[in-house]
C-alpha cells in the first residue's frame, strides 16, 4: 500500500501539465485511438495547460494582483487574514495524510461509480483530486480523526461527480466541449448556487428580461464590443483605481510601478490568450474523447454517454466568463472592504475567479447580468466562509510545516471559500460522526438519483438509435 501511495504521490507532484499527457496517452491507447495519435493528443493538452497557466499566473496572478495590492494600500484596506492562493491550498491538502492517499482512493471511487452507473464521468483530472483532500484535511482537524477526513473526501468527490454529470450537457452546448464534463471541486461547488439564482431571477418580472450577452455586444457595438476591447477598458479602470500613472514610475523601494496603459493591454491580452489556450486544450482532447465515445457505444450497450472529466480550465476561455471575471476583480475588493465581519483580503486567488464562474456561465445561459449577480453572491458568501475556515486552514498549514510568510492567519478563495467544503466541514465540526452520516446519506441519495437519470437517458438513447436503424 505504501508503494502505491508513493507512486501516485510522485505522479501528482509532476503537475497537471505533465500528468495529463501521461493519463490521456494511456486512455487513448486503451480506447483504441493508437499510440501516436494518443501521444500527440496528450502532449497538445499538456502544452495547452502550460500556456494557460503562463497567461493566468503572469497576467492575472502577478500583474493584476499587483494592481489590486496597490488598490488595497491606496484605500487603506486593513484585513487580518491573508489569501495565500490555490497553490498554497493544494500544497497544504496534498501534504496532509488524506492527501497522500487521495489519488488512488479517488480513482477507486470513480471506477466503482462508473461500474454501478452512478456516474457518467471518467475523471482523469487526477491532479485536482486535491480539492477533495483539502476538505478531508479540514475534517480530520475538526474531528481529530483521519478516517473521518477520508470519508469527507469521498463524500466531496461523489457530490462533485454528480454535479459534473448533470452540467455536462450545458457545458457541451454553451462552452462547445462535447464529451466533456467538469467535475472540478472548486467550480462545481458554485453550480447549485447558480441554478438557484437563475431560477429565482426567472420568477421576477422585469428582471427576468435583462440579458447582457457578450456575443450580442460584439454584434451591436462592433469592434468596441470585442473581448479584447472590454478587457482593455476594465484593465484601464483597475489601473486608475490603483493610482497608476500613464507612464511607468519608480516606487520608493526601487520597484517599477506599471502604467495605466500597460494594465489595459495586459487585461486585453487575458481576453485574447486564454480562449486560444483553451482551444488548444480542446484540440488535444477531441481524439481521445471521440475514441472513448466509440469504445463505450461498442462495448457497453446498456450505457449512455461517458464523459471525460477535466479541469475547469478548459472553460475559462468563454468571453462571458472572462468578462465577468475581470469585472468581479475590483468588485471583490469592494466587497471585502464593506462586508461586516469579513477578515480576508483577496490577493493571490483573484486569478481563480474565472474558474469560479466556468459552470455559472452555461447555467445562466451565457447571460452576463445573471452571471454577475451570481458572482457577487458567491464572492460575498465566500468571504464569510474563508473567514470562518481560516483558523482550520492555518492549523492545516502548520501541520504540514507550510511557510505562511509571516502571516498570522491564512485562507484562500480556492478552496477556502468553497461552500461545499464548508458544509461538509462544519457538519462534521458541529455534529461529529452524525454530521458525516448526514452528508454521506445525501451524497448516496444523489448518486442513486443520478443512476436513475443515467439509465433513463441510456434507454432513450438506445431506443432512438434502434428507431434510426429500422428506418
Amino acid at each position: 500500500m505504501d508503494a502505491i501511495v508513493a507512486f501516485f504521490s510522485g505522479v501528482s507532484s509532476l503537475g497537471v501539465s505533465v500528468v495529463m499527457p501521461i493519463v490521456l496517452t494511456i486512455l487513448g491507447v486503451l480506447f483504441g485511438a493508437g499510440f501516436g495519435k494518443s501521444l500527440k493528443a496528450g502532449l497538445t493538452v499538456g502544452i495547452g495547460f502550460i500556456g494557460l497557466n503562463l497567461v493566468i499566473n503572469q497576467l492575472m496572478g502577478t500583474d493584476l494582483a499587483t494592481g489590486v495590492t496597490a488598490m488595497v494600500e491606496r484605500f487603506g484596506l486593513e484585513l487580518s487574514v491573508m489569501d495565500v492562493g490555490w497553490p498554497a491550498a493544494s500544497a497544504i491538502a496534498m501534504g496532509s495524510i488524506v492527501g497522500t492517499i487521495i489519488i488512488p482512493l479517488g480513482l477507486l471511487v470513480n471506477i466503482v461509480m462508473l461500474l454501478t452507473n452512478t456516474t457518467q464521468t471518467a475523471d482523469v483530472d487526477i491532479w485536482n483530486y486535491w480539492h477533495f483532500a483539502f476538505t478531508g484535511a479540514l475534517v480530520a482537524i475538526v474531528t481529530n480523526n483521519v478516517a473521518f477526513g477520508i470519508a469527507a473526501a469521498i463524500i466531496n468527490e461523489v457530490v462533485v461527480l454528480v454535479i459534473g454529470d448533470v452540467t455536462a450537457p450545458m457545458v457541451e452546448e454553451s462552452l462547445g466541449l462535447p464529451g466533456v464534463s467538469i467535475p472540478h471541486g472548486f467550480a462545481g461547488a458554485y453550480a447549485p448556487i447558480a441554478a438557484v439564482v437563475n431560477w429565482i431571477i426567472d420568477k421576477i418580472p422585469g428582471l427576468n428580461k435583462i440579458d447582457i450577452n457578450v456575443r450580442t455586444m460584439q454584434k451591436k457595438f462592433g469592434v468596441f464590443g470585442e473581448p479584447v476591447l472590454l478587457g482593455s477598458i476594465i484593465g484601464l479602470l483597475i489601473g486608475l483605481l490603483a493610482g497608476y500613472g500613464f507612464l511607468p514610475s519608480t516606487a520608493a523601494d526601487g520597484t517599477t510601478v506599471p502604467s495605466v496603459l500597460s494594465m489595459a493591454v495586459y487585461m486585453g491580452a487575458v481576453m485574447v490568450l486564454i480562449p486560444k489556450m483553451a482551444a488548444l486544450l480542446m484540440e488535444g482532447l477531441m481524439p481521445v474523447s471521440d475514441a472513448a465515445s466509440a469504445f463505450i457505444q461498442k462495448r457497453f450497450q446498456n450505457r449512455g454517454k461517458i464523459y471525460i472529466g477535466l479541469d475547469s480550465a478548459v472553460g475559462t476561455g468563454h468571453p462571458v466568463t472572462l468578462t465577468m471575471a475581470l469585472i468581479l476583480v475590483p468588485v471583490s475588493i469592494f466587497l471585502a472592504f464593506i462586508l461586516p465581519g469579513n477578515k480576508v483580503v483577496p490577493l493571490a486567488d483573484l486569478a481563480c475567479i474565472p474558474y469560479m464562474l466556468v459552470l455559472v456561465t452555461p447555467i445562466v445561459h451565457e447571460n452576463g447580468f445573471r452571471g454577475l449577480i451570481t458572482g457577487v453572491i458567491v464572492l460575498a458568501v465566500g468571504f464569510y466562509i474563508a473567514t470562518d475556515l481560516s483558523p482550520l486552514i492555518t492549523s492545516a498549514a502548520a501541520n504540514v510545516n507550510f511557510d505562511m510568510g509571516g502571516a498570522a492567519a491564512i485562507s484562500s478563495i480556492c478552496d477556502g471559500a468553497n461552500p461545499l467544503t464548508w458544509v461538509i466541514t462544519r457538519a462534521a465540526s458541529f455534529l461529529g460522526p452524525i454530521g458525516l452520516v448526514v452528508t454521506g446519506v445525501i451524497a448516496v441519495a444523489l448518486a442513486v438519483w443520478n443512476r436513475q437519470r443515467i439509465l433513463k437517458e441510456a434507454a432513450e438513447l438506445h431506443a432512438a438509435n434502434a428507431s434510426k436503424a429500422n428506418e
